[in-house]
């Protein structure tokens, strides 16, 4: 098991914004060394700024998830500067909306190639660092929407969260053996920038469904 987080190499993907950046600052302010992958360098450099500002250590990098050669490079880049990998936390997703009278052919593949093939991905291109080591921790953040629950214009993406838990049973027992877990967290609605950007009408009716 891992009995400290300190020192430890975590590698977050799309952690330049919302949750998966909340999740990396937590991480270095407890310790551990960070890569910030994202698909656009400059906000996951912001994301660095801040953790070192703050004291901790972390890296960033570019990279597309749903693309095997960028998870590579990921998975490469925190062996590289960190000395292996620890944690990883397949957070990178997509949510854009659109109802199933309007969602293309090309949108549902974005959204299932970012967050679920994203997932398998990322996950196969850290395990043989993991594997090495003999220990490794994955946590995938996948949502209520799918496995849960439902919300109009979320067809592609509650079935992308909800194949992430399917993926995540199968893979639990695969790597059991070799000491490394796998989980996963639902979240719900979280204030963030993706959040905010779904308009007041959504947080109007999301809002109205706390009380």
């Amino acid at each position: 098991m891992l009995n400290s987080i300190d020192g430890r190499s975590v590698i977050v993907t799309g952690a330049s914004k919302g949750i998966g950046k909340g999740i990396a600052k937590v991480f270095a302010s407890k310790g551990a060394r960070i890569l910030v992958a994202a698909r656009n360098l400059d906000p996951a450099e912001a994301t660095v700024k801040e953790i070192r500002a703050a004291g901790g250590a972390a890296s960033a990098l570019a990279a597309d998830v749903s693309n095997w050669a960028d998870t590579q490079r990921i998975a490469a880049a925190a062996i590289k500067e960190f000395g292996g990998i620890d944690i990883l936390c397949a957070n990178a997703g997509i949510f854009p909306a659109a109802k199933l009278d309007e969602l293309t052919t090309e949108a549902w593949d974005e959204v299932l190639s970012t967050n679920l093939k994203g997932t398998f991905l990322a996950i196969k291109a850290c395990l043989p660092a993991m594997k090495a080591k003999r220990k490794g921790r994955i946590v995938i953040t996948s949502s209520i929407t799918g496995p849960v629950t439902g919300y109009p214009g979320w067809t592609h993406y509650g079935a992308s969260k909800a194949g992430q838990i399917g993926f995540m049973h199968t893979a639990a027992v695969e790597l059991a053996p070799h000491n490394i877990t796998i989980n996963a967290v639902l979240p719900g609605n979280i204030k963030t920038e993706g959040l905010d950007g779904l308009g007041q009408e959504y947080l109007r009716v999301a809002r109205s469904r706390r009380k």
